[in-house]
């Protein structure tokens, strides 16, 4: 809970832009959903490309819409990331998560 004391009420909008520490595990944990999974506000990072094309070397089907990616996992056929695609990924989280 955010406090805010004064005498003037605030009021207006913000967008909370996506992460890359956030995108990239959850990106990953779509190869765990045998169907479609539709992840919203994903940062345009090209850590986050790389995820795309591991994701579609394993075999899932990506559709990538501006800010919207949506990974079909159900079509996965392999459990091995290519070392030239995972020698790109800047994220040291992942390796331990693929």
């Amino acid at each position: 809970m955010l406090r805010i004391y004064g005498g003037v009420p605030l009021s207006g909008e913000t967008s909370v832009y996506g992460a890359k520490n956030a995108a990239l595990p959850i990106l990953a944990a779509t190869v765990m959903v045998n169907g479609t999974t539709v992840v919203e506000n994903v940062p345009d990072l090209e850590d986050v490309h790389v995820m795309v094309e591991i994701l579609r070397a394993l075999g899932a089907k990506v559709r990538v819409d501006g800010d919207v990616i949506e990974v079909d996992a159900s079509t996965i056929h392999s459990t091995d990331v290519p070392m030239h695609l995972m020698q790109k990924m800047r994220s040291p989280i992942l390796p331990n998560m693929l």
